[in-house]
């Protein structure tokens, strides 16, 4: 597969696979990332996988935009030949109440189904890890079902609270902090996304699969989730 490289700043450059959520592309992409950071290369400061792309923060000291996209095609060249780990799954509990899924009655609307219907379209599928976003802890998770794809709101929450549970197009996400968004809003789980005990401050990494599992307000609760 033929691969783009752009500039994306004068210290850094976009590798791009391809341009759609593609499993394929996603794992080109982690396995690109695998041999790069097996590689260890001075004068490489960070490299971050997404969707369909890798950005390389380097050294202009020692590369210039030809010599470091050179440098990272000539790493990345047998990269599929690298063997992947299953992807770690990771389980996180939801409440899927009215009272903290703020966009649950609007959403079963707009799509002519059930409020039940919605948490079970929701929980049933297993979402893949594409990308760490906007916020530390903010994992891009894919892809919904597609009878639940929806726009984002007209006009973005001021506060959306910490661990709500949402989707934007085919993609769902949770908050680990209150902050401003503009996703619907499903549920609210009690798990924290964003710890300092975490590998890498995040729960979720690029590679791992989610399942949302749906509990009770009691349980939720009890697990320390607050309304």
């Amino acid at each position: 597969m033929s691969r783009i490289y752009k500039i994306a700043s004068e210290s850094s450059v976009i590798v791009y696979f391809g341009s759609t959520i593609d499993p394929a592309i996603s794992q080109e992409v982690q396995k690109s990332y695998l041999a790069l950071k097996a590689e260890k290369c001075e004068g490489f400061f960070e490299i971050i996988p997404s969707y369909a792309s890798l950005m390389v923060s380097y050294d202009v000291m020692q590369f210039d935009f030809d010599g470091v996209c050179e440098k990272i095609e000539k790493i990345i060249h047998h990269a599929e030949e690298i063997t992947m780990n299953e992807p770690k799954i990771i389980t996180i509990p939801t409440y899927y109440g009215v009272e903290v899924g703020l966009d649950l009655e609007l959403l079963a609307k707009e799509k002519n189904l059930t409020v039940e219907e919605i948490i079970a379209l929701h929980v049933k599928g297993l979402y893949s890890v594409y990308a760490i976003g906007f916020a530390p802890g903010f994992a891009y998770l894919g892809e919904i079902d597609e009878r639940l794809a929806t726009s984002r709101l007209a006009s973005p929450r001021k506060a959306v609270p910490k661990g709500s549970v949402s989707i934007a197009d085919r993609q769902t996400a949770v908050y680990p902090t209150q902050s401003p968004g503009g996703w619907k809003v499903l549920g609210r789980t009690p798990t924290a996304m964003f710890d300092a005990s975490y590998d890498g401050l995040s729960l979720l990494h690029v590679g791992d699969q989610v399942r949302f599992k749906s509990i009770s307000k009691e349980e939720f609760l009890k697990l320390g989730g607050e309304l």
